[in-house]
């Protein structure tokens, strides 16, 4: 049996028509001029205002998108791994919603909760039925409804975190292509640091836990700053080595969008060239599992067969990671 890769083979993305920009939740939360793209890096965010419309949504948009990019009917689809924090509901998975929405009938689904990081580990999950040559269309979603967990007079989530999300086609092709390695690494004693309190089974949903606001997200974003870069940092640098690369070597840096500061800070530590890093956070703020895969739908265009992409997250958990990819292809417009 021929060694295969798991190839990047067609990419989609997603984000609702409803924009939230920078002075209107100045003026609501009463905020300074400013003083969110300053910190942040954010001039606008995206967010489902449609009652009923979850992750799903999302997913399906950039699925139907992939299929139609590859020239494929979701029913040809074998799997898909779907990276979400926010799904549509407790039971059934989001994965399976969006199987049913779009026609996948054959395909195996499951749903992946890495938090910001969870793309990483849904391409890792996904890549291993390629390369045993199990699948051969396997779909890797990555998506958030950031506002159905947002709120109160939070700032910094309130201002930073939205809407949004995509995806990809993996196929199998040659060992000189498609996923080379993957570095996942999880250090739960940052759990208390970002979290949603209720809703689980730990703390079920009442009235008490509605009236105390435990169904939004905490996020203590000082604490959290360092060790992100720490960890961002730890991640790039060891995929380079156990690669033999360099900096120079990586075509593009694809980070989560956290913020603007931790995505320069980790560029700095790195002394990684700026013209070499996928941004977008400006436009589409923190999407969570959506942000990689809107980095490559917004830069497909620009990608060609064999660009190195190193692509790392942090997130929840804690959480964090690297994969290191050859691309596949010629970008489309």
């Amino acid at each position: 049996m021929k060694k295969c890769n798991a190839v990047v083979t067609a990419v989609g993305g997603y984000v609702p028509p409803h924009i939230v920009y920078n002075e209107e939740l100045e003026q609501k939360m009463n905020i300074p001029s400013g003083w969110i793209l300053k910190y942040l890096g954010v001039n606008e965010r995206r967010y489902i205002r449609e009652e009923g419309v979850g992750t799903s949504a999302i997913c399906v948009q950039a699925a139907l998108e992939i299929c139609r990019k590859r020239g494929i009917q979701p029913s040809e689809l074998d799997a898909i791994v779907l990276a979400t924090a926010t799904p549509d509901m407790i039971t059934p998975s989001t994965s399976n919603i969006v199987a049913r929405e779009i026609g996948a009938s054959k395909a195996w689904a499951i749903d992946i909760n890495g938090a910001c990081s969870g793309f990483l580990s849904a391409l890792d999950i996904a890549s291993r039925y390629i390369e045993q040559n199990i699948y051969r269309y396997v779909l890797v979603l990555g998506a958030d409804k950031m506002s159905s967990i947002i709120g109160g007079q939070d700032r910094i989530t309130s201002c930073l975190f939205a809407d949004g999300g995509g995806g990809v086609l993996l196929e199998p092709g040659p060992p000189d292509s498609g996923i080379q390695h993957c570095f996942l690494r999880t250090d739960g004693s940052g759990a208390d640091l970002l979290y949603v309190k209720a809703g689980g089974s730990r703390w079920p949903s009442s009235a008490a836990t509605v009236n105390n606001q435990e169904h939004y997200l905490y996020m203590d974003g000082k604490a959290i700053f360092d060790y992100a870069v720490l960890r961002l940092t730890e991640s790039i640098t060891n995929t380079m080595l156990k690669n033999d690369l360099s900096a120079q070597d990586i075509t593009w840096l694809v980070p989560h969008q956290a913020n603007q500061r931790i995505i320069d800070r980790t560029a700095e530590v790195l002394s990684f060239p700026t013209e070499k890093i996928m941004r977008n956070v400006d436009r589409y703020g923190n999407t969570t599992s959506g942000t990689i895969p809107l980095c490559l739908w917004d830069y497909e265009s620009q990608l060609k067969k064999g660009d190195r992409l190193l692509l790392a997250a942090f997130g929840a958990g804690f959480t964090w990671g690297a994969l290191y990819m050859i691309w596949g292809y010629d970008g489309q417009g």
